[in-house]
């Protein structure tokens, strides 16, 4: 359907440059205006870059008194210079740059953070700047008061955790193991480019870290050249990312209508025809260095719309994965994508043991699913091992209130919307042990990076709110990874919390809808812990680096309001 505060840290690879950068001495001086008693640290991230051009992030963190008003000022060593801007009013002389806070962004709380972003252009090197001042006064990653505090200042978790755990969790207990999270490339537009494929499935600084990319199988052969090549990146620039390829419709001549669009059936003399026509699509893309995980039989066999589209029934589903399904090699076939994963289109296959063992795959789409009472555990598939996967959603519904509110990343309806319906249904999908959770477009303005559109004020390329939300699974929750069972306390039930371990990790996702933070939250494994990360993203925070305090097998962690974290802990 088409819908509606670590130390100086800069790491290369390829394209992307991320630093946290702290001088290494304050400055003092006058404050000016909206100021207090300073403290700040800055993280500059290059999220693209190109011959002559780049887009940068940048993200404030307040760690001195609240600020009503900020101008943070930095220098460039290699004649760099700024272009456009967004979050941000944006100016250059000379080597130095100044960005100030526009009306919606400008109180900064202590502890809060403030993120803008802007297109640049550089020649010869493009390395990030060393040092940074906000309100006048260099940002060193601590605070540097004007006079001494009357009582000694804290940044919680004040103390490491001992005593009761709030989230306790079993590792004894294991439930579905994780495919991955995805995103759809376009299924009828133009591919993906190289930098925007990297930041859709790479694991680097302002990278998303996708593991599964769904794509059209095109009804005419002349189409599949289109996107081999952003497939092809995908493959090589992620870590073990599959490909999804669903079939919107078979070639008008094999359909009752003789038409790709308004439904129609395929005709059952053409069966084979239509099993040949799947299987030559794998092996061209197979041929072209681009295996394909998963083959759908149809993409929403119960949805006949003036695009692309055919019908099906379930008997006729099964009938055709029975009798045809065998012939498309090197891949596994998926049953039936149905719009609201509909039972009635997939249970006649795992009722039948011949077409059952031609599948991988159950799939279905979280339009009208929930409403339907699927959105849980799948008894049937589940008695026969075949894993569930949610393979799309759209929601934009925020649009109501502005289309150009899609680029500014402090947007609450565009933030309640993406923590209170998609992280909640991600996060309900993995408790009902569904094992992949695939979005709708990944480059749209709505979605994970901007597609340009003026009227909806996101920048080509450029990573959104949305897309730092989701990343929060899937840059951590990685494919292989199994879901474990946990327990929490009273203080800890406002949280939605899920918990993996893989990788000789044990990875927590936790969402805190509520309006109240939930504060020195002790986690307990059973094993000792010698590393803890902490990740949160917010209206005003992506994924950006939390504290994290350590104590054996606890750590103590600050569950901001109305968030999604995630706490990677490593033995």
């Amino acid at each position: 359907m088409r819908s509606v505060k670590r130390r100086l840290k800069v790491r290369t690879a390829g394209v992307a440059v991320g630093a946290t950068l702290l001088a290494s001495a304050g400055v003092a001086v006058a404050l000016p205006a909206g100021a207090a008693a300073a403290g700040c640290s800055v993280r500059y991230a290059v999220s693209s870059q190109w011959q002559g051009g780049f887009g940068a992030d940048v993200t404030i963190t307040n760690l001195g008194d609240p600020v009503s008003g900020w101008t943070l000022t930095w220098d460039y060593s290699a004649g760099q210079r700024v272009a456009e801007a967004w979050n941000t009013t944006l100016s250059q002389s000379g080597a130095t740059v100044t960005a100030r806070n526009v009306s919606y962004n400008g109180a900064i709380a202590t502890n809060g953070t403030a993120s803008f972003g802007f297109n640049g252009s550089w020649s010869g090197s493009n390395p990030a700047p060393t040092s940074f001042a906000l309100n006048g006064v260099t940002c060193t990653g601590g605070t540097a008061p004007t006079t001494p505090p009357t009582t000694p200042p804290t940044t919680p978790p004040t103390n490491p955790p001992t005593g009761p755990a709030d989230i306790t969790v079993n590792t004894g207990t294991r439930y579905q193991t994780v495919d991955g999270f995805g995103a759809a490339h376009s299924i009828w537009g133009s591919a993906w480019s190289t930098a925007e494929t990297q930041t859709l499935v790479g694991l680097g600084a302002n990278q998303l870290g996708l593991s599964i990319v769904r794509t059209g199988i095109s009804p005419v052969s002349g189409e599949w050249a289109t996107h081999v090549n952003s497939l092809k990146t995908a493959k090589s620039a992620g870590s073990g990312v599959k490909i999804l390829a669903s079939p919107w419709t078979a070639p008008a001549s094999f359909k009752t209508n003789n038409s790709r669009v308004n439904g129609g059936k395929l005709k059952t003399d053409y069966y084979d025809d239509y099993a040949n026509h799947l299987n030559s699509y794998v092996q061209y893309m197979r041929n072209q260095g681009v295996p394909i995980d998963v083959t759908s039989v149809q993409n929403e066999p119960d949805w006949h719309p003036d695009y692309d589209s055919m019908d099906w029934s379930g008997t006729e589903l099964r009938n055709w994965v029975r009798d045809q399904g065998a012939k498309v090699q090197n891949t596994k076939l998926m049953v039936a994508e149905a719009v609201n994963l509909n039972y009635g289109y997939t249970d006649p296959t795992l009722n039948d043991t011949t077409a059952r063992n031609n599948i991988g795959y159950i799939g279905g789409h979280l339009y009208g699913t929930e409403g339907a009472g699927r959105l849980r555990s799948y008894p049937l598939a589940d008695q026969h091992n075949k894993p569930v996967w949610m393979t799309e959603w759209n929601l934009h519904a925020a649009d109501g209130n502005g289309s150009n509110i899609w680029g500014n990343p402090a947007n609450q309806t565009v933030w309640n919307e993406t923590l209170d319906d998609i992280m909640r249904t991600v996060h309900r999908s993995m408790e009902a042990n569904w094992t992949a959770y695939i979005w709708w477009y990944g480059k749209r303005y709505y979605s994970f990076i901007g597609d340009g559109e003026a009227a909806f004020g996101t920048t080509a390329g450029a990573p959104l709110k949305r897309g730092y939300a989701f990343s929060q699974y899937s840059k951590y929750v990685r494919p292989g990874y199994q879901r474990v069972a946990l327990s929490k306390s009273s203080k800890a039930s406002p949280l939605e919390v899920t918990a993996y371990t893989g990788g000789g990790k044990t990875t927590l996702v936790i969402l805190n809808r509520s309006t109240s933070a939930v504060n020195n939250a002790v986690i307990q494994v059973p094993q000792n812990i010698s590393r803890a990360e902490h990740y949160l993203t917010s209206v005003n925070a992506n994924a950006a680096s939390q504290p994290v305090s350590v104590n054996g097998g606890q750590v103590s962690v600050n569950v901001g309001a109305r968030s999604i974290s995630t706490v990677v802990l490593t033995p």
